[in-house]
């Protein structure tokens, strides 16, 4: 009796998964080519190619235009309360670091970004975006305020290789911060500047630090589902 294909392309996914999970398959390895893989199993492309789409989407495969399908980097893991910089984490995570500024410039709030963030209309703050790479994979679009009465040195600065994070963990104290982290799809803008498919899923995260209850910086940081996983470690008070 025939197997039916719908089944054949979960086993087609289950042994490819099976074979990354074991460590047969590393990150980087190559898979065979779909018609290798239909050679293999017997089977039409359609099959082949649902089973690798369903490894895709669950972060297993990466696939790279003109080269194949590879075994994906296990996503980086930030812990989720803490405020580190990109650089640190690529050194702890033996991955080539990339910072590129796609932006900056001065301006003074608009009554809708001061009201979002909680400053005062009219507060002059420099605007950067800017994008962080792994690899050479990006994992984190970064659009960030930082208030120039708060960090008037902050105007000096081109951030054109030190990226703003660094810059200020370095160079200014802070007394508090706030998270908050959402879910969305990523618009046609960011998903270009992540090279992921526009509507897919963005972590969000928006961070806020104050000095003495004065707003520091407000940084809003997107990244691809399957690129970037933020944990934390939590004890009890006490």
């Amino acid at each position: 009796m025939s197997r039916r294909p719908d089944s054949l392309h979960a086993r087609i996914r289950d042994d490819i998964g099976a074979r990354i999970r074991t460590g047969r398959w590393r990150p980087g390895h190559r898979l065979p080519t779909e018609a290798e893989l239909m050679a293999d199993y017997g089977c039409a492309r359609m099959t082949v190619n649902r089973a690798l789409a369903e490894l895709v989407n669950a972060g297993l495969l990466v696939r790279r235009r003109k080269a194949g399908t590879f075994v994906a980097d296990p996503p980086v893991q930030s812990a989720m309360l803490e405020i580190r910089d990109f650089a640190a984490e690529a050194r702890a995570a033996h991955k080539r670091y990339t910072y590129e500024l796609l932006s900056r410039a001065e301006k003074r709030l608009v009554p809708h970004e001061a009201g979002k963030i909680g400053a005062t209309l009219g507060d002059e703050v420099v605007s950067i975006l800017c994008r962080h790479s792994f690899d050479g994979y990006p994992v984190a679009l970064e659009e960030r305020l930082i208030l120039l009465d708060v960090v008037p040195q902050a105007r000096a600065e081109s951030f054109a290789i030190e990226p703003p994070g660094t810059w200020l963990l370095a160079h200014v104290a802070w007394s508090d911060a706030e998270h908050q982290i959402r879910a969305e799809p990523a618009s046609a803008a960011i998903a270009r500047h992540l090279a992921m498919p526009a509507g897919d899923a963005c972590l969000v995260m928006e961070r806020r630090t104050w000095q003495a209850a004065r707003l520091v910086t407000d940084v809003v940081l997107h990244f691809p589902h399957n690129r970037y996983a933020l944990r934390g470690r939590f004890a009890p008070h006490g």
